[in-house]
């Protein structure tokens, strides 16, 4: 499932053909993904102006000038392609419509949105904007790792107490926002901390280390377009690349990359999960 790289991607790839645009026409193809859509989504969104494109943890937000917020999850498979858009940063020929093009955005600038979701586990719900931020999905979300109030402070008064495994609690989106398994283990690695170590007896240090950390982890994998394991792409169709700088995801078995480490990557399963972690650099 996309993490908060591959979101944010997908939401800067958006942001030239939809922000300050008009949908000129919406076309819902079928009356659901993992949850029903709203009634009248097609009505209520053509002719909406989108006003602002933001991200909130894995969520997309497209604030319109309906007052209204179309809210958009790309699920395991769910992808938003761009064409026609008259920026020339996409395909300028809008491509043959597909099977699993369950939603189309028509914009009045000529470039069309695509949300094509062949596993339909994506979701898009419309949201009053006044009060968005109170939805079931959001109201319960930590803070941004990006932003400002994710601080050292923060994350030692949220893990501290704790006892549980730090990758079990790093994965708590109530903690912080939008990380998931891959940049987890990514930052676990760099910080030196064994994924299985219990937050109570990591000491506080360590533990605000781990803020400058998660944020340079999520900033290269932005830079790189996010990673690209099975589904997903950018919205100009093409692969992300950070996967090729994994230090430990999916390298079970390879040699460690740390300078003077001889040591091989090892993997452990953790509430149904893989992790991946170097034993002699992560204690």
């Amino acid at each position: 499932m996309p993490e908060l790289p591959e979101v944010e991607t997908v939401r800067r790839g958006l942001t030239p053909a939809m922000e300050g645009a008009v949908i000129a026409r919406a076309q819902v193809n079928r009356p659901d993904l993992r949850w029903p859509f709203p009634e009248r989504m097609a009505d209520r969104l053509t002719g909406a102006k989108v006003l602002q494109l933001r991200r909130r943890s894995k969520y997309i937000l497209a604030d319109l000038s309906t007052e209204e917020t179309l809210l958009i999850h790309l699920g395991m498979s769910g992808r938003m392609l761009v064409s026609g858009d008259p920026l020339g940063q996409f395909v300028h020929d809008h491509p043959a419509a597909e099977k699993h093009d369950h939603v189309v955005f028509d914009m009045e600038n000529g470039a069309r949105v695509t949300f094509n979701d062949p596993r339909r586990f994506g979701a898009m719900d419309l949201l009053d904007t006044a009060t968005a931020e109170q939805h079931p999905l959001l109201v319960q979300i930590g803070p941004e790792p990006l932003g400002n109030l994710f601080t050292e402070a923060h994350l030692v008064e949220r893990l501290k107490p704790r006892n549980t495994p730090i990758k079990s609690a790093l994965l708590d989106q109530k903690i912080v926002a939008g990380l998931g398994n891959i940049y987890v283990c990514e930052a676990l690695f760099r910080a030196g901390i064994h994924p299985a170590r219990r937050t109570r007896n990591i000491a506080s240090a360590r533990i605000a280390t781990l803020v400058p950390i998660i944020r340079e982890v999520l900033r290269d994998a932005i830079e790189a377009g996010g990673s690209s394991l099975k589904d997903f792409r950018q919205a100009d169709g093409e692969l992300g690349y950070f996967q090729h700088s994994f230090d430990v995801y999916g390298r079970e078995g390879e040699p460690c990359r740390s300078l003077d480490c001889d040591a091989t990557i090892q993997r452990v399963v953790q509430s149904g999960r893989s992790s991946f972690y170097c034993p002699s650099c992560q204690r």
